[in-house]
Parts: structure tokens; C-alpha cells; sequence
């Protein structure tokens, strides 16, 4: 196995680490406040773009429209998002997190993990830190990417169960 084979096996066994540990992270943070990990996601979402359009963060999320319209409802009801109308179009409906509100609920849980991060981020040079910031972008565009592919498919009628036996 040649070398560059080697570091791309352990580019994605890495990324499969990141992946599982983050997803427990975000189960769990979510699980302290009472919100499923998608929901606490789709608040990061509003809370990095700033309010969104229902299309928008469809978009943003590669979520189906219908599994958007139901996040946002449990969202509103839970107190951590509200929905306005467009200000420059009143047909659309813009959706917003409760800024204050979910700040006070999740900072708390991420103090100790960011303080953990900014250790590491001593361990490696401005230009390392850029070409691993660049990756880490273009990693998860493409992650995005293939999350929309998969809900593309399953709105097409194409089973999203396990496969039959």
C-alpha cells in the first residue's frame, strides 16, 4: 500500500471518529435541553446564518421540506425559535432562533469542549490551522451535498427502510 493510500485510510478512518464523536456530543447536548440532535443542529443553523426562510434552511440542513416544517414547529413550541414575517415580502415566513434564549441554554454545555479545542489549536501553526479549517469547510459542503442526494431520493419514492429480507 503506498503511502498517500495509507493517509487517505486514515483521513477516513479519522473522519469516521469525528463523525461518531460528534454525533454523540450533539445527542447528548441536545438530550440535557430536551431536543432531538437534529433540532439542536438546525438551532446552530439559525443561530450561524441568522434567520432563514423555511426554503433557505431546507437548503442549509439537506432536510426534506416536510421534516422542516415539523423541526420548526417543535422548535417554536420548545421557546428556542420564532417565526416572523419577511420584511421585505409578506407572503414568506422567516424563522429565527431565540438568540438569547438558546445561548443561555447551551453555552453551559459546550465550555468545557471549547476550552479542550483551543488546547489543541496551540498544538498546531497558522498555516496547519488554515489547511485544516480549509478541509474541515469543504468536508462538510460535501457532507451537505450528499445529505441533500439522500433526501432528494427519498422524496422520489425510493425506500428509505432497511432493505427487505
Amino acid at each position: 500500500m503506498s503511502k498517500r493510500s495509507e493517509l487517505i485510510e486514515q483521513m477516513n478512518l479519522a473522519g469516521r471518529e469525528v463523525s461518531a464523536a460528534a454525533v454523540m456530543f450533539h445527542s447528548a447536548v441536545a438530550s440535557r435541553r430536551g431536543l432531538s440532535a437534529t433540532e439542536e443542529k438546525a438551532l446552530d443553523v439559525l443561530m450561524r446564518e441568522g434567520p432563514l426562510t423555511h426554503a433557505d434552511l431546507t437548503r442549509h440542513t439537506g432536510l426534506a421540506p416536510a421534516s422542516v416544517t415539523n423541526l420548526l414547529d417543535r422548535l417554536e413550541r420548545k421557546g428556542y425559535a420564532e417565526r416572523t414575517p419577511h420584511p421585505q415580502d409578506g407572503r414568506r415566513i422567516l424563522v429565527a432562533a431565540k438568540t438569547d434564549q438558546v445561548f443561555a441554554a447551551m453555552a453551559p454545555l459546550f465550555e468545557d469542549w471549547v476550552r479542550s479545542l483551543d488546547e489543541l489549536y496551540s498544538e498546531y501553526t497558522n498555516n496547519q490551522l488554515a489547511t485544516i479549517a480549509d478541509f474541515m469547510h469543504k468536508a462538510a459542503e460535501r457532507q451537505r451535498a450528499a445529505t441533500e442526494r439522500l433526501t432528494s431520493n427519498s422524496r422520489s419514492g425510493e425506500p428509505s427502510g432497511a432493505p427487505e429480507a
